[in-house]
């Protein structure tokens, strides 16, 4: 597998114009830092066949690559890094903003029934476009992980994830989710507008690095815990979720299906934990 690009391409904040209005007064307008939100269209290339629009997701840009990759993985488009050859930006697009919106996969061969979705997806959204119900719920096998955790640690995950939020200190506006070894040491963090997007970025790199399955990782979430992240760490084999939000009814009940530990409302000295307790220590 090769990567062809420059790594951050486009700039992940802008600059507005705000005016504040503070101790009771109206201030004068000043600079300040917003998020970026544009579309990034994934393309997927097979052999012997030109590339096809996939799905337009709206991100913040940064880890375009692990997100496409990401985003391909969670909709079982390719399990393994051999499943794909190249990671590319366009090079044929009329614009530089064009050619950075646009990241072609090159599968070295389709799935059985792959290249069902071509739709927009928002950033509010990771399963929108889904053509049926059973493309939204796909069958993920029971996890099997022997990891295990202790309480202690997992009300320090919170904490760590924030340390590592430089987007969210600058702009107050992105989701945030890292990748932590059991010990509680957090290996990698990703912000997007999207909270999907995050989980997709670092699925992505997980599966870039050949570091796939993630069956040792406790994935930690910076908000709420939706339906379509525990299908996501299903799918990547994560065992323990822990977040500091509260989660879905169907996103217990798939936990529970799928054997993963569920904590939310994680904080300094309490959490909740939804199913399979049985993997944290006291």
């Amino acid at each position: 597998m090769s990567v062809k690009a420059d790594s951050e391409p486009r700039r992940a904040t802008a600059t507005a114009r705000v005016v504040r209005f503070r101790s009771n007064a109206l201030g004068p307008e000043i600079p300040d830092q917003v998020i970026t939100e544009e579309p990034l269209e994934i393309r997927v290339e097979a052999p012997g066949l030109p590339p096809e629009s996939y799905a337009t997701i709206m991100r913040t840009p940064g880890n375009d690559f692990e997100l496409a990759v990401g985003f391909l993985a969670s909709d079982g488009m390719i399990t393994h890094v051999r499943d794909f050859s190249t990671v590319c930006y366009c090079t044929l697009a009329a614009t530089e903003e064009q050619r950075y919106n646009i990241v072609t996969v090159a599968l070295r061969g389709l799935p059985e029934g792959g290249r069902a979705r071509t739709t927009s997806v928002s950033s509010a959204c990771g399963v929108c476009g889904s053509q049926t119900i059973a493309d939204i719920r796909q069958r993920v096998a029971p996890i099997e992980s022997d990891a295990a955790i202790s309480a202690k640690t997992i009300t320090l995950l919170p904490d760590r994830l924030r340390k590592r939020q430089r987007l969210f200190k600058e702009t107050g506006a992105v989701h945030a989710a890292g990748l932590a070894e059991m010990s509680g040491d957090l290996i990698l963090c990703r912000e997007d507008v999207g909270r999907h997007n995050a989980v997709d970025k670092l699925l992505g790199k997980g599966l870039m690095d050949g570091a796939w399955p993630l069956q040792d990782k406790v994935l930690v979430l910076s908000g709420r815990i939706a339906f379509e992240l525990v299908q996501k760490a299903a799918l990547a084999s994560i065992p323990i979720i822990a977040a500091v939000g509260a989660p879905s009814s169907l996103a217990i009940e798939l936990a529970r299906e799928s054997r993963i530990t569920l904590v939310g409302f994680v904080g300094p000295d309490h959490f909740n934990v939804y199913s399979h307790p049985e993997r944290i220590r006291a």
